[in-house]
């Protein structure tokens, strides 16, 4: 099996990357059915107070990003975990990795059909958005994690749009009552394991600590990325409430794309199709990311990390991850019913990860003596 240079490191990235990586791994499918679930108007201080938490949880992963072994990858969990433990913890994590994937996956290309191609196949759809992501994961983890400039510039603008709806006559206060619960029903419990899910995805990136540069900046730069994901979900969470309004909210299955329909240019007919054809790339970035992620744990967890990774193992993961999305789809996502489970089983994985991977990192550093003697000296 001829080897290919997935994870290579013939450089460091700044702490402008991760503040790009950080938001862009928080802007993914959910944000765009997010206010669906939400339906009450004071869920945007909700919105905010996991903002906030979140931001705790970037301090937790911060001191990871500042230690020596953080720089290490493999051998630095090897340091803290030891090589069984290791292997447990990566083999349940392509659990996680696979229903994360599954779920934007499906949820995106279902999306597409809905509003662009609606005689096409989702299995099509899906195929044609892996092989993009395989394209971009094929280059390695440096040239991956160059793309989220791209993914960034293509998309992050695009909540702009909906300053539109936050002007008269569509925007009245009374949509924004009230600002205070008076109780507490079990949507809304639901909605805040929602948002909280929707703030992971940076607890992947400690597993990419040998690509970033290690110095008392990278606490700033994750937290200018989750700040403005939380501006972007306010902003978008309040421009719906004007749009739709509280009664009818969670009436409209995808209100973002649906609120984009609205827009009407003499130039572009259809900004909703535009819109959702840039928000592929930063699809494509994300599934780039976690097929390397997958790939990586799957050796991990099978003790073949003293081999080279290969070209067939990475295709063959990569085919396993196919397969199961297409059976995913037919059996599971084409139900109404089934894909509320797969969701709320995301809902609750992707809020467990979130909260669970930042705490044991700082925990395990505090028992193995890891401190700031042990921090990486490096500018940049």
């Amino acid at each position: 099996m001829e080897a290919i240079q997935l994870f290579n490191k013939n450089e460091t990235f700044n702490g402008f990357y991760v503040m790009l990586m950080v938001n862009r791994l928080q802007m993914l499918y959910f944000f765009l059915i997010m206010p669906s679930f939400l339906i009450h108007s004071y869920m945007i201080w909700v919105i905010i107070a996991v903002g906030i938490l979140s931001q705790l949880n970037i301090l937790l992963l911060s001191k990871w990003f500042l230690t020596r072994i953080s720089s290490e990858g493999y051998n630095g969990f090897v340091q803290l975990f030891g090589k069984k433990l290791v292997r447990l913890l990566s083999f349940i994590g392509l659990f996680f990795i696979l229903l994360k994937l599954f779920v934007i996956m499906l949820g995106f290309s279902e999306m597409v059909q809905i509003f662009m191609f609606p005689a096409t196949d989702s299995n099509w759809l899906i195929v044609f958005i892996l092989l993009s992501s395989l394209y971009v994961a094929w280059k390695g983890v440096e040239k991956t994690i160059r793309f989220v400039v791209i993914s960034f510039l293509c998309t992050f603008w695009m909540f702009l749009f909906f300053a539109f709806f936050f002007f008269p006559p569509i925007a009245q206060l009374s949509d924004l009552y009230p600002i205070i619960p008076m109780e507490f029903s079990a949507s809304s419990w639901k909605g805040i394991f929602l948002i909280l899910s929707s703030f992971s995805g940076p607890e992947f990136l400690v597993f990419l600590g040998p690509w970033f540069k290690t110095n008392n900046k990278t606490f700033r730069y994750l937290s200018y990325g989750n700040a403005l994901t939380v501006i972007q979900y306010v902003f978008l969470y309040m421009a719906s409430l004007f749009y739709f309004g509280s009664n009818y909210l969670s009436k409209s299955q995808f209100p973002i794309v649906t609120m984009a329909r609205y827009f009407q240019n003499p130039v572009i007919e259809r900004i909703d199709m535009v819109m959702l054809s840039l928000e592929l790339f930063n699809i494509v970035f994300a599934v780039s990311i976690f097929l390397l992620l997958f790939y990586g744990a799957s050796k991990i967890a099978n003790g073949k990390m003293e081999r080279p990774p290969s070209r067939a193992g990475f295709l063959f993961s990569v085919f396993i991850i196919l397969i199961g999305m297409v059976l995913v789809n037919e059996w599971i996502w084409k139900s109404d019913e089934k894909q509320v489970i797969l969701l709320n089983l995301q809902i609750l994985a992707g809020s467990l990860s979130y909260l669970v991977v930042p705490i044991i990192l700082v925990v395990v550093m505090k028992i193995k003596g890891v401190n700031k003697h042990e921090t990486a000296k490096e500018d940049g």
